[in-house]
């Protein structure tokens, strides 16, 4: 192998080892940037299945755009080994800062939401990652995540799995990976919960001596609750990474967006101000008049009384003679009395009763609708 890989790539330090590659720190000697190259082993490029996996790598993240998702540069043999030439992230890896300490609800949070973009941009793609683990998730400066290695990534259509091979780290493989049910969507997600679980707790929920031990314990020992293990960490972000770890892949999230719609926090209600409260004040009195009003007053009343008397005293009313009534000698002629005869009305015995106690069939008195039955 040269020391330009395909002419191009100058390759220095190991960053990192996998089960079927190594990836170097290097060199783009053509566009003078810093790249990272994944090769794989020599002893492996001789294997079919395991060459078609590498070069789909290539293919299923070229493929994908998204701010989230490593992006490939280049790709190519070199004396017959195969290589792919990726972006190079100065930070850590999520395993590396796992290591350091459990990460906060805010920052499991944040590394979910980004991922959760990128398997959204992958699914929607057809593509399944298969491989979702902390070593894979790359850090950059700002404290994003992305999303690395579709190593053993699946497309539509594309089946290179060896009958009985299982592919894919055992702590999160998906109960239905591990009995050979077909890839799906929701294994990715389960890969996804795992992964916030051991954020949290530094610890893997099924973890054994062996793998064999590991996949044995996915499906049939029960998991120790998050909240258990970190009591601080709120139940809602709890909720969602337990339903993503469900056996039954029926009570997973139907998808990558739903699963990310539900870690945001619920937003909080807005409150409306309270208009200030109105002091309702009894009608002010009528003014009351002035003491000297009213004395004046009563004077004017006075004085108007007396007048009055004087003047009824002083102009008595006329004498009048008397008047002799005249009488007449004619005497008024009253007609003889006759009999007139009395007529009594008759009136039916049920129209006598007038009064309260009888309605119109629509009020609180009797109806006149048949017996027993009254209006609706």
């Amino acid at each position: 192998m040269t020391a330009a890989l395909g002419g191009r790539y100058e390759l220095r330090g190991v960053l990192g080892r996998g089960g079927m590659a190594e990836v170097h720190d290097g060199w783009d000697t053509r566009l003078s940037r810093p790249v990272a190259v994944k090769l794989l082993y020599p002893a492996l490029a001789a294997d079919e299945v395991t060459r078609r996996r590498f070069e789909n790598e290539a293919r299923a993240a070229a493929a994908l755009n998204h701010p989230n998702i490593v992006a490939i540069h280049d790709s190519g043999e070199d004396h017959g080994t195969p290589y792919i030439v990726m972006e190079r992230l100065p930070g850590p890896t999520l395993a590396e800062e796992i290591a350091a300490g459990p990460l906060s609800a805010d920052r499991v949070r944040w590394v979910l939401s980004d991922l959760l973009g990128a398997l959204t941009a992958a699914h929607d793609a057809g593509i399944l990652h298969r491989d979702i683990k902390p070593g894979n998730v790359l850090i950059t400066r700002s404290g994003a995540a992305k999303l690395a290695d579709f190593g053993i990534a699946k497309t539509d259509g594309a089946a290179h799995t060896r009958v009985g091979m299982v592919f894919g780290t055992a702590n999160y493989l998906s109960p239905q990976r591990i009995t050979g049910k077909p890839a799906a969507p929701s294994d990715d997600l389960y890969a996804l919960g795992v992964l916030g679980y051991e954020a949290l707790t530094r610890r893997l929920p099924f973890e054994r001596d062996n793998p064999v031990a590991t996949m044995r314990a996915v499906l049939e020992e029960p998991l120790t609750p998050i909240g258990v293990l970190r009591p601080d960490v709120d139940p809602a972000l709890i909720h969602v990474l337990e339903r993503a770890m469900s056996r039954d892949p029926a009570y997973r999230f139907a998808s990558a967006a739903e699963m990310r719609a539900a870690l945001q926090p619920a937003p909080v209600p807005q409150v409306r101000p309270t208009p200030p409260a109105t002091l309702m004040l009894p009608p002010s009195p009528p003014p009351r008049r002035s003491r000297v009003q009213m004395t004046l007053l009563t004077a004017g009343l006075l004085a108007g009384i007396v007048l009055a008397a004087i003047l009824l005293i002083s102009d008595p009313p006329p004498q009048h003679a008397p008047v002799t009534p005249v009488t007449t000698s004619v005497e008024p002629t009253v007609p003889a009395a006759t009999s007139v005869p009395t007529f009594t009305p008759t009136v039916p015995e049920d129209e006598w009763d007038q009064g309260p106690g009888i309605g119109n069939g629509h009020g609180n008195g009797k109806g006149h609708g048949k017996k027993g039955h009254p209006h609706d």
